[in-house]
């Protein structure tokens, strides 16, 4: 994938430390115009397009909410990715209205997730439950940090590192003086999949996340957060499948995935949807930090999982170590989105087919629209040197 005035991050130490980014698009042709409109136009459709494209609703005259649009909900997973798509498009107004949302029905003032996010919510504010899913709070948190670089802090809500440094000092500190349970394992510094439950969601891992929140979080926070970034670097590499590099959706401490058993969550032991995030992530973190030569190796096992075993078949679901199981993906425009984003890290030889292939989907329509094309934003943002550090 190399081009003409397009360093490889391999040669570099990352975008933070350079703060350059890779256009990888530009990297395979394409012109800066035909980026631009791309990006533009899938922003727009999602926000303000017709009926069955957008999920960006507007609330009264200052909030607004990402609708998952397959359970008709607004989530914490979805408010958070849309502040930060919105902090990386500058779209200041946007932001605003969704975050005010999220702090006036979302967010729990009181009782045992005090200072933690409800996850879901009916669309007009009313809580379906009182539990957080930890991927909202580290998203909500890394999306404020960046508004308060980008645009200042303001009064109440709108100032944004106080809002983010409290959200993270909850997700340590929740339960020490109180009745409730921090997102943040002490023992280990991973991330649970819930604050009551030991066990992890490989895809909430967000190191490039944890890096930066060791730097801007409360200053005795901070070592946490180092030694939490490390943490899941490793915890990764044991997460991810030896020879296909697919994580499951849940996993244990040491990686195995969970359940052993069927329990209440359900199966979750596969490569099914949130597992498809880990990838992105991964590419995210090496575009961000480099790390080390993990990142490619592993997104270059995806990759070649899926090109060279199920180039030409319809998407599944997968056992980690490949098998492929009776039951259709539910998401498959996210899985060609994530493989994309994967060529962040990935230099093998199906990194430009990956991007090439992403390039000519397009965005998914229909009532499951929402996470295949929230995952897709990213893979945009991300691939044309866009989702950046503030």
């Amino acid at each position: 994938m190399r081009a003409k005035g397009h360093e490889r991050m391999d040669e570099m130490k990352g975008a933070y430390y350079t703060k350059q980014y890779r256009n990888v698009f530009a990297e395979c042709g394409h012109s800066q115009e035909e980026i631009d409109a791309k990006l533009k136009d899938a922003f727009h459709t999602v926000f303000y397009g017709a009926e069955g494209e957008k999920f960006y609703f507007e609330a009264g005259d200052d909030m607004g909410y990402f609708e998952d649009t397959g359970n008709f909900d607004a989530r914490t997973e979805g408010m958070s990715y849309a502040m930060m798509m919105c902090v990386q498009m500058d779209m200041k107004n946007e932001f605003d209205r969704v975050w005010k949302w999220a702090r006036t029905y979302m967010y729990m003032e009181d009782g045992y997730n005090k200072g933690y996010f409800a996850w879901s919510c009916q669309t007009n504010g009313t809580k379906n439950d009182r539990g957080p899913a930890p991927d909202g709070e580290e998203f909500f948190a890394m999306a404020l940090f960046f508004a308060s670089h980008r645009w200042g802090d303001g009064e109440g809500v709108f100032n944004y590192s106080q809002e983010a440094k409290n959200i993270l000092s909850a997700c340590i500190h929740n339960g020490e003086k109180e009745p409730g349970d921090p997102i943040m394992e002490p023992e280990n510094y991973l991330i649970r999949f819930i604050p009551s439950r030991k066990f992890s969601d490989p895809s909430y891992h967000c190191p490039h996340f944890y890096e930066l929140f060791a730097e801007w979080a409360n200053e005795e926070d901070r070592d946490f957060w180092k030694k939490a970034a490390q943490a899941s670097r490793d915890y990764l590499k044991k997460a991810c499948h030896p020879e296909t590099g697919l994580a499951a959706e849940y996993a244990y401490y040491d990686g195995k995935p969970y359940p052993e058993e069927q329990d209440v969550f359900g199966r979750h032991d596969w490569y099914y949807s949130d597992s498809y995030r880990v990838i992105a992530n991964i590419g995210l973190d090496y575009e961000w930090f480099a790390p080390d030569d993990w990142h490619k190796e592993n997104n270059n096992k995806v990759q070649k999982f899926f090109m060279e075993t199920h180039r030409d078949e319809d998407f599944m679901t997968y056992e980690i170590d490949g098998t492929v199981l009776d039951q259709p993906a539910l998401h498959p425009v996210a899985i060609i989105a994530t493989n994309a984003q994967a060529s962040l890290a990935a230099d093998g030889p199906y990194a430009k087919e990956c991007v090439e292939r992403f390039w000519n989907t397009p965005l998914r329509t229909g009532e499951r629209r929402y996470y295949d094309n929230c995952l897709y934003l990213f893979a945009l943002l991300a691939l044309s040197g866009n989702y950046r550090i503030w």
